[in-house]
C-alpha cells in the first residue's frame, strides 16, 4: 500500500516512515520542509495523489487559544485533498482523555480534530496516545524554580514514542477502526513521583513539590488522562529512563 504521511518528518511521523516501509510499502514523508504546508494548502494534492491511506502526525504549533483554527483549517485541507485523491483510509494520532479536559485549550482543539475526522466523507482511524515519556523533560522545565519544580500528583501512564509509532504503523496498515483506539504505557505513576523518580536517575538535585496547582495538569480531575484498559505497550519508564 501506498502511505502518505503528513508530518512525516516528527518525532512520531519519521518513525512511522520507516516502520511502514519496512514492512514492505510505501511511506512517503511530507511536512512544510518538503513544499506541503497543510494550512496554505500548497502542495497537499500532489502528496496525497496516490495515497491508500493518509496518516495526519502534524501538530499545532501552538498550544493557546489558536490551536484549534490551526486543526479546524489543515483538516478542511486535508480532508479535501485526500476525498479528491480517492484516499481510503485517514489516520490520526490523538490524546487519551482529550475529551475530559475542556480547560485546556489544546484538548478542546484536538478534540476538534477528531470530530471533523469523525464527521468527514473518508473512513478513518483515531489512535489515542498517554502523555509521552520523551515530553518529561519539558513537563519538568514548565514549574521549575531554583532548587524546586512543583508538580501535582495528576496521575499519568507514560508511553515511549516507538511504541505509540509502532501502535499508529499498525492502524494505518489494517482496515479502518471508524471509531478509536487507546494505547498507553505498562505503568501508572502520580505525576510528582514520577518527576522524582526522573530526576534521581538523571543525578539531578532538585527537589519535587507537590503542588496541586502547578503546571498544565493542575486542571485535570481524576484519572482521565490515563486507561488501563487500553493496549498496553511494552516499555517501562525506568528502562526508558536507562
Amino acid at each position: 500500500m501506498k502511505f502518505a504521511v503528513i508530518g512525516g518528518t516528527g518525532l512520531i511521523g519519521s518513525q512511522v516512515v520507516k516502520n511502514l516501509n519496512a514492512a514492505g510499502h510505501e511511506a512517503v514523508p511530507h511536512a512544510l520542509s518538503t513544499g506541503v504546508d497543510i494550512i496554505s494548502g500548497q502542495g497537499l494534492d500532489e502528496a496525497v495523489a496516490g495515497a491508500d491511506v493518509v496518516v495526519n502526525l502534524t501538530n499545532s504549533p501552538t498550544f493557546d487559544e489558536a490551536s484549534p483554527a490551526f486543526f479546524k483549517t489543515s483538516m478542511d485541507n486535508l480532508l479535501a485533498a485526500a476525498r479528491k485523491g480517492g484516499v481510503g483510509h485517514f489516520v490520526i494520532l490523538s490524546i487519551v482523555g482529550v475529551d475530559q479536559v475542556p480547560e485546556l485549550d489544546y484538548y478542546r482543539a484536538k478534540a476538534l480534530q477528531e470530530q471533523i475526522l469523525a464527521a468527514g466523507p473518508i473512513p478513518y482511524s483515531i489512535v489515542r496516545a498517554t502523555q509521552f515519556m520523551e515530553f518529561m523533560d519539558a513537563v519538568l522545565s514548565w514549574t521549575a524554580d531554583g532548587d524546586t519544580v512543583r508538580l501535582p500528583a495528576t496521575p499519568i501512564q507514560p508511553i515511549a514514542a516507538k511504541d505509540v509509532a509502532a501502535a499508529v504503523t499498525e492502524a494505518a496498515a489494517g482496515a479502518p477502526l471508524r471509531g478509536i483506539r487507546n494505547v498507553a504505557g505498562p505503568e501508572v505513576f502520580p505525576l510528582d513521583e514520577l518527576g522524582r523518580i526522573t530526576l534521581a536517575q538523571k543525578g539531578d538535585p532538585r527537589a519535587v513539590v507537590t503542588d496541586p496547582d502547578a503546571g498544565m495538569f493542575a486542571v485535570v480531575q481524576g484519572d482521565v488522562l490515563t486507561d488501563t484498559g487500553a493496549q498496553l505497550a511494552p516499555t517501562r519508564y525506568v528502562d526508558w529512563l536507562s
